[in-house]
C-alpha cells in the first residue's frame, strides 16, 4: 500500500512539479495515519525520490542548470530554517493566505494556457535575484507550512514564462533534492527519529524510484498548453481545499466548488488538446527545426 501510494505520488509529482507531498500526506491521512507520522516519513523518503528524479529529468533535457542552481541553494537554506524553527512558527496561520495567491496563479495559468493567441510565447529570463528570493520563501513555506515547493515555485515560474514548462517541472523536480535534504536536517535536529517510520520510508522509495523515469519521460512527451493546464488543475484543486477549510465551508458548499473547478478543468484540458493538435498540425506542415526536441513537433533531420 506504501509502496504504490509513492508510486502514484512521485508519478504526478514528476510530472507535473507538484503535489507528491500533498498527495501521498493526504493518502496516509485518509488510511488513519497519524499527521505527525505521515509527515516525518514522506519528507524524509522524498530525500531520495527527488534525487532520482532530478537525475531523470536531467538525462531527459528536462532542466536548466541555471534554475536547478538557483532555486535549489536558497530553498535549502530555507527549508532548514523553516524546519529547524517550526514549533515557533505560524505554518497554519500563513498557509492559508498561500493558498490563496496560488489559487489565483491557479486561475491564471488555466486562462493563459488555453486561451492564449500566440503560438510560442515568448520566454523571459527572471534575473538571478528574483530567482534566488523565490526558492529561500518557498523552502521555508515549505517545511512550515508542511507542503509547497512545486506549487510555489512551479506556479510561478510558469506564470512569470521563466522557461519551456518542461524544463520548469524538470529543474523544480531536480532541486527540490536539496530541499528536501536541508528539512530532513532541520526535522531529525528538533524532533529527532521518533515521529519517523523507516519501513514505510523505504516502501515510498520504491515506489517513487519505480515511477521517477517514466515521469520524466511523460513530461517530455506532454505538449506545453497540456501540461500547463495540468498544472493549473493541480494547483487549483489542491489549494481549493486549504481555502475551504480555512473558512469553515458545509459540506455542499465544498462539493459545489469541487463541482466548479474540475468542470473548468475539464473545458479547458479540451480546449487544450485541440489546440495542441492544431500547432502540431502547421508545425509538421511548414517544419520547425528550431525546436526538434518538442512533442509533435520532431521532423526528420538532414545529415
Amino acid at each position: 500500500m506504501m509502496a504504490l501510494i509513492g508510486l502514484v505520488a512521485q508519478l504526478i509529482d514528476g510530472a507535473l512539479g507538484m503535489a507528491y507531498g500533498v498527495i501521498s500526506s493526504s493518502l496516509l491521512l485518509a488510511s488513519g495515519v497519524a499527521p505527525a507520522v505521515a509527515s516525518a516519513s514522506v519528507h524524509m523518503a522524498e530525500v531520495v525520490t527527488t534525487v532520482v528524479a532530478g537525475l531523470s529529468h536531467w538525462r531527459f533535457g528536462n532542466t536548466s542548470r541555471r534554475l536547478v542552481v538557483g532555486l535549489g541553494l536558497p530553498g535549502a537554506v530555507g527549508a532548514l530554517a523553516g524546519a529547524a524553527f517550526l514549533s515557533s512558527l505560524p505554518g497554519e496561520t500563513i498557509k492559508p493566505f498561500v493558498s490563496a495567491f496560488l489559487f489565483f496563479l491557479g486561475v491564471y495559468l488555466l486562462f493563459r494556457f488555453t486561451w492564449r493567441r500566440e503560438r510560442r510565447p515568448a520566454q523571459r529570463t527572471m534575473r538571478p535575484l528574483a530567482v534566488t528570493s523565490l526558492g529561500l520563501v518557498a523552502g521555508f513555506l515549505d517545511a512550515t507550512g508542511g507542503g509547497g515547493w512545486g506549487p510555489i515555485t512551479t506556479s510561478t515560474l510558469m506564470a512569470r514564462q521563466a522557461d519551456h514548462p518542461h524544463k520548469v517541472v524538470g529543474s523544480v523536480d531536480a532541486s527540490e533534492a536539496a530541499v528536501a535534504l536541508a528539512a530532513t536536517a532541520g526535522f531529525l535536529l528538533t524532533l529527532g527519529w521518533e515521529g519517523v517510520r523507516l519501513d514505510w520510508v523505504a516502501a515510498f522509495i520504491a515506489g517513487g524510484v519505480v515511477a521517477a523515469p517514466l515521469a520524466a519521460w511523460l513530461v517530455r512527451r506532454l505538449p506545453s498548453d497540456l501540461l500547463g493546464v495540468l498544472v493549473a488543475g493541480v494547483i487549483l484543486l489542491t489549494n481549493a481545499r486549504t481555502l475551504l477549510q480555512s473558512v469553515g465551508a458545509s459540506g455542499a458548499v465544498t462539493f459545489a466548488a469541487y463541482l466548479v473547478i474540475v468542470g473548468a478543468w475539464g473545458v479547458a484540458l479540451g480546449l487544450a488538446l485541440a489546440q495542441s493538435a492544431r500547432f502540431r498540425e502547421a508545425l509538421a506542415a511548414e517544419g520547425d527545426p528550431l525546436h526538434p526536441g518538442e512533442p509533435g513537433l520532431r521532423r526528420a533531420e538532414t545529415p
